[in-house]
């Protein structure tokens, strides 16, 4: 007579509970996500496997895909607004505020891309965008030049970031430019072999735009209307 087995039986009240549900809770994932695997990763089916449930619990909270990348966004830049970094006079506070948004959006692969293709009206882009209005008139800039200077000011840094970002990922692309342009020949190309290392340099690139951008931007003509 043969034995029978005895099969284990576990509860599934033994697991662990799952954490409730919500929107801080979808935004969190998302942005792990975004960090972990770029703009490419993120997908509402990927958040949803992240937090144990299928996507269309997550319509709940969000609307579609481009309302989660908004609230990632600005959940992202959450700390770029600090009341400590307010010193200087209004052109160094002003550069030192956009220097902690590039260094925000190189913090996170994708951050930038995902910047690109999002409008900033969520509270803490628009406390941004304030910020960066009253050190533009601070400055003595006429107030239809700061609103549009803003948009400049905010693209540049965005598309330097997703640059740099694009450059890491692609480790060869600058050595492979730095040979083209040594192999050229002179006369036909008598400027770009003179200033090859110029054209390629780094360091100090990011202020010396920010300056060139701003003492324009302060002598420019206020735009029409």
């Amino acid at each position: 007579m043969g034995t029978k087995e005895t099969r284990e039986i576990v509860s599934r009240r033994a697991r662990p509970a799952k954490a409730p549900l919500s929107k801080d809770a979808i935004v969190s994932a998302a942005l792990d996500l975004l960090t972990r695997e770029g703009l490419p990763g993120l997908s509402l089916r990927k958040v949803a496997g992240a937090l144990d449930t299928g996507a269309a619990s997550l319509y709940v909270y969000v609307a579609n895909l481009g309302e989660l990348q908004a609230l990632v966004f600005d959940h992202a830049i959450a700390d770029v607004v600090q009341p400590d970094r307010q010193t200087g006079d209004w052109r160094r506070r002003l550069k030192d505020v956009l220097g902690v948004y590039f260094s925000t959006l190189r913090a996170r692969p994708g951050l930038a891309q995902l910047a690109m293709t999002t409008l900033p009206v969520g509270p803490n882009a628009l406390r941004l965008t304030e910020l960066l209005l009253d050190l533009l008139l601070e400055g003595g800039m006429q107030e239809s030049t700061a609103a549009w200077a803003v948009d400049l000011l905010m693209l540049y840094v965005t598309a330097f970031a997703a640059e740099q970002g694009l450059r890491e990922n692609l480790e060869t692309s600058l050595g492979r430019a730095d040979r083209v342009m040594r192999e050229l020949s002179p006369s036909d190309y008598p400027h770009i072999h003179a200033l090859r290392e110029s054209l390629l340099s780094g360091p100090g690139r990011f202020e010396w735009a920010l300056d060139v951008l701003l003492t324009g931007l302060l002598e420019h003509a206020p735009p029409p209307g």
